[in-house]
């Protein structure tokens, strides 16, 4: 479908998306926004609002479809696993290539979705207000999945071992090209495949050598 062809709203969300991931909230104006979907500036208030409004439908949109992806894929591994449960690979795996696999799906929107995600997620003021409501639920639920794997393990251990995850997670998906630079192209930040296959057992080490050593 030409873009031109498309509904308005989603051309708006889109447009929207791909500015935010990459200025930021307040890089952006929803003028900004209007002119790269091709709408007038009226439209786009008619159909959501404020620059606010706007900014919140955008993060809300695929945040639904990612964490029924992630929960699907942390139930399907216990399954599978039955009642010893599953490693903590597979768990983290659970976790994570629901990310590589949204990206694969031939919808550029999702590079620059997740792009926001991180910049969400580093920020003291959006991080508090945006991703606590969306995210937090499905989070508990792969803690308590951890805490099985890795019985007697402190509380407070395993949230600070899921922070260091999400740190990691928030520069990949961020997609600074810094380690491309780093490297010397040897790795390139879009490779997600590539970043999800050293993440995933680095993270695994880090959560048995804190939560064994500080029981």
């Amino acid at each position: 479908m030409d873009d031109q062809t498309r509904p308005r709203p989603e051309r708006i969300l889109d447009a929207a998306e791909e500015l935010f991931a990459l200025h930021g909230y307040d890089g952006v104006t929803l003028r900004q926004i209007a002119r790269r979907a091709g709408v007038d500036v009226a439209l786009a208030s008619y159909h959501f609002g404020k620059k606010m409004d706007l900014f919140q439908a955008v993060f809300e949109r695929r945040a639904a479809f990612l964490n029924q992806a992630r929960r699907d894929a942390l139930h399907r591994c216990q399954r599978e696993a039955g009642e010893p449960g599953p490693t903590l690979e597979q768990i983290i795996e659970a976790f994570l290539r629901p990310l590589e696999l949204a990206q694969e799906t031939g919808d550029a929107g999702w590079r620059h979705y997740l792009a926001l995600i991180a910049y969400i997620n580093n920020s003291p003021y959006w991080g508090p207000k945006m991703m606590s409501h969306l995210f937090d639920e499905l989070v508990q639920e792969f803690i308590a999945a951890l805490a099985k794997a890795l019985p007697g393990a402190r509380r407070e251990d395993l949230y600070w071992c899921y922070h260091n995850l999400s740190g990691a997670l928030t520069l990949t998906l961020a997609q600074t090209k810094r380690i491309d630079n780093l490297s010397g192209g040897l790795c390139r930040s879009q490779d997600l495949q590539a970043a999800y296959d050293h993440m995933i057992p680095f993270v695994a080490a880090g959560f048995r050598e804190v939560c064994a050593n500080r029981r």
